[in-house]
């Protein structure tokens, strides 16, 4: 039997826009002191775990948050590898604006009364509608048609997993790889590797999602984890 890579993907700790409910994608601030006590808590948690590598996007939130849990781990002498595919997907005219006004939008173009019926059908496993045809509204309903759709946020994400993948098996041993990224990219890397009803409201932040990679063939371990976090608050 080959080696087995566990990734575990986290999205980055909570922002200024986020505690603003403003749409941050390519946009970027800083971790609130709330944001950074928590990813203190999951580097806590994380501490039982020896990471082979550690990656994360080139946005300063998830560079921020990747160094703030390998401090808390104790594995501050692990070099950290930015990669811009795991970026968040850029919103467009969207950037920075309330995240209620944004969805609404897309909920009417989709037929939907409001934002809340199309929610609840993205995370109805009895209904087809997915993220995709969310994240690919966007991309037609933005002013300025600099949003990117589904597709090319599926290819960078999953450009930057095959390139760890291909980096880690050279090792020819079980490998845990850290990964710092943001939500809505996350659902996308995983929306065709078995998680396209993720069963849950959203991803919160410092939440972990855990992916095996062995014998050529990925698994969803786990989505939306915060054990992690409540581990390292009762440490």
């Amino acid at each position: 039997m080959g080696s087995k890579i566990t990734f575990y993907i986290v999205r980055h700790g909570k922002t200024i826009l986020n505690t603003m409910d403003k749409v941050q994608g390519w946009s970027d601030t800083p971790l609130t002191k709330e944001g950074v006590e928590v990813v203190e808590n999951l580097g806590k948690g994380l501490k039982d775990i020896t990471f082979s590598s550690a990656f994360c996007s080139d946005l300063r939130r998830t560079r921020e948050t990747l160094h703030i849990i390998l401090k808390n781990s104790d594995q501050k002498g692990l070099s950290v590898i930015e990669k811009p595919e795991l970026r968040e997907i850029c919103f467009g005219s969207y950037e920075t604006a309330l995240a209620t006004e944004m969805f609404k939008d897309v909920a009417l173009y989709l037929h939907y009364t409001n934002a809340q019926d199309l929610f609840n059908d993205i995370f109805d496993k009895n209904k087809e509608i997915t993220y995709k045809e969310a994240v690919n509204t966007l991309s037609i309903i933005d002013p300025m048609k600099m949003a990117e759709d589904f597709n090319t946020v599926e290819k960078r994400m999953h450009k930057a997993l095959s390139d760890i993948v291909e980096i880690e098996s050279k090792y020819n041993e079980n490998r845990n790889v850290l990964i710092v990224s943001h939500g809505l990219s996350i659902n996308v890397m995983l929306h065709n590797l078995g998680g396209e009803k993720l069963f849950i409201k959203d991803l919160e932040n410092a939440s972990v999602c855990k992916l095996i990679f062995e014998d050529e063939k990925y698994m969803i371990e786990a989505i939306n984890d915060m054990s992690y976090v409540e581990k390292g608050k009762n440490s």
